[in-house]
């Protein structure tokens, strides 16, 4: 059975090994010659038992075979079929680490055995000591051969092409490699997994910096020689994760990364939700120059329907308590044109900057010109009618988004009638960002709406949210409750943040989220989404079910 991660982080003395050898008939594991078996339990250094078995392979042995390993077809003859040994060797192996001189070749046969005989390949973890040799001993021998390496080591057993003599020297080597590896901080079983790949990592000397990490959720935090954070990430098994920068991690920066990084600081958490949010606000505080999420929320602006006798819409940074509509914060300026664009293309508001009424000008400006916006500065409609396209435009963006987004469905499906396939994606586009920005808006007032919040995945951890933001956290695996260790500044029972509920304007509408909080809010409800088969809703002030209607999708199809 495959392990969870409790099981990789077991400490090595206390994981069961089987090493495994097998001889063959020369073949491929397509054929399933396989002439003989042996392995050896071990744990803490012992041996717990060996097993060794000829097996009939159900073809002639090559006579090179039989001079490589001095089994002859007479000795496999009166041998079970691989089909009966199985049993056996799964018994035998139970849910140990595999372990192996170039395992890979002894799994592709034994593989190839269980699937003819209509059994599910193995789903053991693996170790392979060449590879293991590789990383830790290359330089002090000519190769890696187990030969070799017996010779070398001084080995207690000496291969000798037969499969129980190579798996006990494979027990000896694998003792002699634990050894070794523990200069790399090699403590669990999934440090020993991912060590072929970081031995030869060319910071592979700072992997010590890890050995403090727990195997639980948490965030990390990368600092330079000054104490200076350079990234932040968040982790549902700390010391993996972070290990795997030296390994399998091969994104462009990473080099730079690490070749900066003098230690890496951590935050242990109750929950990966707990991890999601202190890395946040971590990032947002502490600005690191490695992060490129969650770094942009200053850049975050509102698409706002200004306060005039005829309103237009303007893409502002900051929210003014004018008594102004505010859409947002949308990530970016060009999110936020790109959704005024959409509004626009459905219900044609003035695009003019100019003041209407105080003068008629000589004629229409451009956007009105061509019929894709009505100018009231030329008179083209009077206030009333214009407050009438203003409160569509309202209701669109609040309790009726089809007032919206049917226009441009339509007009999307004509051109994409008439043939005219850009335009047609064009304004897909423009329908899937104003979706896409009710979406957003809508699931950030959910959350402020719903005020108090205290959730729970069973069996795991639990969470009280208030009006969107995370304010305890505990483990449902230990006894008790524990408040959320929140860090820095950032702890909403603060004065500056004790009122976390929005206010409503004179409008009737909740007053925007501040753009701080856009990331914050984002994260929780994402992993809502992630988790809404599992999590069980405590209670909840005023619910987090929506009233309006489903939004559509306007995404291209692949």
């Amino acid at each position: 059975m495959q392990r969870s991660f409790d099981d990789l982080g077991t400490p090595l003395q206390d994981v069961t090994f089987c090493v495994i050898d097998i001889e063959t008939t020369g073949g491929s594991a397509a054929d399933g010659g396989i002439t003989e078996i042996g392995a050896v339990k071990l744990r803490g250094g012992e041996c717990l038992g060996t097993l060794r078995t000829f097996v009939n392979p159900g073809c002639s042995i090559p006579r090179q075979i039989t001079v490589l390993t001095g089994i002859t077809e007479a000795m496999v003859e009166p041998a079970p079929p691989v089909d009966a040994v199985l049993p056996v060797l799964l018994e035998f192996l139970g849910d140990a680490v595999v372990v192996g001189h170039n395992v890979r070749y002894d799994l592709g046969y034994i593989n190839a055995a269980l699937e003819r005989s209509g059994r599910a390949r193995l789903a053991n973890p693996e170790v392979d000591t060449c590879a293991l040799a590789r990383r830790l001993v290359r330089d002090e021998v000519p190769n890696c051969r187990l030969g070799t390496l017996a010779q070398r080591f001084r080995l207690a057993h000496r291969p000798s092409h037969r499969a129980l003599d190579d798996a006990l020297a494979t027990g000896d080597l694998l003792h002699v490699l634990l050894e070794r590896a523990a200069a790399f901080g090699v403590l669990g079983l999934d440090d020993l997994v991912g060590l072929p790949k970081m031995g030869g990592h060319p910071q592979a000397a700072k992997l010590k910096l890890t050995d403090h990490l727990p195997r639980s959720p948490g965030v990390y935090l990368f600092r330079d020689g000054a104490g200076r954070t350079l990234y932040v990430g968040k982790a549902t098994n700390l010391r993996s994760r972070v290990r795997s920068y030296f390994s399998s991690d091969e994104r462009r920066k990473i080099g730079s990364l690490l070749r900066e990084t003098q230690r890496i600081d951590h935050v242990v958490c109750a929950s990966p939700l707990e991890a999601a949010v202190i890395e946040v606000r971590l990032i947002h505080r502490l600005d690191p120059r490695f992060n490129r999420q969650a770094t942009t929320w200053r850049r975050a602006t509102y698409l706002k329907l200004t306060v005039e006798r005829f309103p237009r819409l303007s893409v502002v940074r900051e929210v003014r308590g004018d008594g102004a509509f505010y859409l947002g914060p949308l990530p970016s300026a060009h999110a936020a044109k790109r959704v005024a664009e959409a509004i626009e293309t459905a219900v044609p508001l003035r695009r003019c900057t100019g003041r209407p009424g105080r003068a008629v000008r000589s004629g229409p400006c451009a956007p009105a010109q061509i019929g894709v916006a009505t100018c009231p500065c030329a008179g083209q409609i009077g206030e009333q009618a214009y407050a009438g396209l203003v409160a569509t435009v309202v209701r669109g963006l609040t309790v009726e988004p089809s007032l919206l987004l049917a226009p441009l469905d339509a007009r999307m499906r004509a051109l994409a009638a008439a043939e005219r396939f850009e335009e047609a994606a064009d304004m897909r586009d423009r329908a899937g960002a104003l979706a896409q920005a009710l979406r957003r808006q809508r699931r950030f007032e959910a959350l402020r709406r719903a005020g108090r919040i205290v959730i729970e995945v069973p069996g795991r951890s639990g969470a009280e949210l208030r009006h969107g933001r995370l304010v305890r956290s505990w483990s449902l695996s230990a006894r008790g409750q524990r408040d959320t260790p929140l860090p820095l500044d950032l702890d909403p029972s603060a004065p500056e943040a004790s009122d976390l509920g929005p206010q409503m304007l004179p409008t009737g509408h909740p007053e925007p989220l501040p753009k701080a909080l856009a990331d914050e809010l984002g994260c929780v409800a994402a992993w809502l989404d992630r988790e809404a088969a599992t999590v069980r809703l405590v209670h909840c002030d005023r619910g987090l079910s929506s009233p309006f209607p489903a939004l559509p999708s306007f995404a291209a199809a692949r």
